[in-house]
């Protein structure tokens, strides 16, 4: 088997790893937001390009989404700093409403 041929072979193999590390990177935003904001990204990047057949063009594509999931992690770890509380559309971490109505007395 030739060089090309084995790069060529191995170039599946790491688009579908990239894309499984950008969506588990996503995963990872404390944010509700950020986090489907990441992962939708991801999903829709990868299929605008799906057809790409360009050995060129797919390499420069991988280069881009590796230094996307650089920006990621660097983000992910910023975000931890600065944690927000759950929205409605997370729900709660026991399951349980966590707002109540406040009664007064008087």
């Amino acid at each position: 088997m030739s060089l090309v041929g084995a790069l060529k072979g191995d170039m599946p193999q790491q688009v579908r790893s990239l894309y499984r590390q950008l969506l588990r990177q996503g995963n990872q935003f404390a944010a509700y937001n950020f986090r489907e904001y990441a992962k939708r990204r991801t999903r829709d990047a990868f299929r605008e390009n799906q057809s790409v057949q360009d050995p060129r063009r797919v390499q420069e594509l991988v280069q881009n989404g590796l230094k996307e999931l650089q920006v990621m992690k660097r983000q992910t770890v910023l975000g931890k700093f600065y944690q927000m509380d759950r929205l409605v559309v997370e729900g709660s971490v026991s399951g349980k409403a966590s707002g109540g109505i406040v009664h007064r007395q008087g």
